[in-house]
């Protein structure tokens, strides 16, 4: 595009305009717009995943990791289930118009009540159902949504973009609620993240490599999702079956997506039994193992490097850890972790405490896999992503994590 700044700004400018309008409107005609969307995106499935096939046949065709790949693609079954978290956001509650208030001596009443951000814009890679999610928690907290997917999902944004719109209108509701950016090249997203007065709030979703920069580099409000370099510890006092069925869960489910867990530590008395059974479990799924010596006394695997200690890989890749006690697997975590999601297997309540009260990461779990760190999971519907910073949101956030607060002050006549 010939002026990208141009572009963004009448792009921003008309969603500021349909923003100001949902504003006002009731629970019930956001409500109807997320029906209207479940029900679109499931009946015109069929073209948004002819429009997938073509962006999935370039991912491959330019040499993307399966696991990516897995990341990028939409069937009918992914469809439905997105369709399904759309609903299940259309049955909470309305974030909008909670309110409190007090009157103070001198008679003034004071209401603090929630209202939306404004225009939210989303950074985010090969991902086409964070397309649908976003758009709809926007749209039901009350905001615009301004979105810049990746390249290598091109084609299918550009498919669900029509779908949402058309859902959109009609129900009577702009259409410049939801807006792709067109525009995916590199300067068009520098741009955007320097759009002050345009875009009240920017979240970047993806890798470690596309939230720094976003963080680095903006100019505008940043709320930061995480990359999750997870960790799954397991404890002497850890039952070894369910240890092994959290591990496996928690790696290969989906290891491309933040929640799965990239390294394990085992405590030293147990690792000599453990780690082979971890070992031919990995190896039934293609896990390619990395460890330091004490783990290649035990089994076969590839030398850890220092750049594995805080690597997010999204692969079928897992590095582990030997360590003498909690203390020792407590102080590694909080020294490599992103900050996502840490897990402990033990059936001593008191170390299970212990790790949950020292451990510096968004979400914290016992006896469970890191992959539940989810908005859906965690009853939230779908989610915008997960933060690991501590300002406004953190953990999976969603519609909360898209409402401000205003004060409303009513007198009567009142000077200071």
């Amino acid at each position: 595009m010939e002026n990208i700044r141009e572009y963004l700004t009448e792009l921003c400018t008309k969603a500021r305009e349909a923003q100001s309008i949902l504003a006002l409107s009731s629970d019930t005609k956001r409500n109807g717009a997320l029906e209207a969307i479940a029900t679109a995106v499931t009946e015109r499935a069929d073209e948004i995943i002819s429009a997938n096939s073509l962006d999935i046949e370039a991912a491959q065709a330019s040499g993307m990791s399966a696991a990516m790949c897995d990341r990028l693609l939409l069937d009918k079954a992914r469809i439905e289930k997105l369709a399904a978290s759309v609903r299940k956001l259309k049955a909470l509650a309305d974030p909008l118009g909670k309110s409190e208030g007090w009157t103070r001596p001198n008679g003034l009443y004071i209401e603090r009540v929630s209202v939306p951000l404004g225009n939210v814009a989303v950074i985010y890679e090969a991902r086409p159902n964070v397309t649908v999610d976003v758009a709809a928690i926007c749209i039901k907290s009350g905001n615009a949504a301004i979105l810049r997917g990746g390249k290598e999902a091109y084609n299918t944004n550009l498919a669900i973009e029509k779908v949402l719109k058309d859902a959109l209108e009609g129900v009577g509701l702009p259409h410049e609620l939801v807006n792709l950016v067109h525009d995916v090249s590199r300067e068009g997203s520098s741009t955007l993240m320097r759009l002050n007065g345009y875009i009240d709030v920017l979240i970047p979703r993806g890798g470690k490599g596309l939230i720094s920069a976003v963080v680095e580099n903006a100019s505008v409000p940043v709320i930061e999702t995480g990359a999750g370099n997870c960790h799954v510890y397991v404890d002497e006092y850890a039952e070894l079956g369910k240890a092994l069925d959290i591990i496996v869960n928690a790696k290969v489910s989906r290891p491309s997506v933040c929640n799965a867990a990239e390294k394990l530590i085992v405590h030293e008395s147990i690792a000599e039994k453990f780690l082979p059974m971890v070992e031919k479990a990995m190896l039934e799924n293609n896990v390619e193992l990395r460890g330091d010596e004490r783990v290649r006394s035990c089994v076969k695997a590839v030398p850890v490097s220092e750049d594995d200690l805080t690597r997010e890989y999204n692969d079928y890749i897992l590095s582990i850890y030997v360590v003498s006690d909690i203390n020792a697997a407590i102080t590694h975590i909080n020294a490599y972790s992103t900050g996502h999601s840490e897990a402990i297997v033990t059936e001593s309540s008191e170390r299970a405490q212990e790790f949950l009260d020292r451990i510096n990461s968004a979400a914290v779990y016992h006896n469970a896999s890191t992959r539940f760190t989810d908005g859906e999971e965690f009853g939230f519907g779908a989610e915008i992503g997960i933060s690991t910073q501590k300002l406004h949101a953190r953990g999976p956030f969603a519609l909360e994590g898209l409402t401000t607060i205003k004060y409303r002050i009513r007198g009567n006549g009142q000077v200071r």
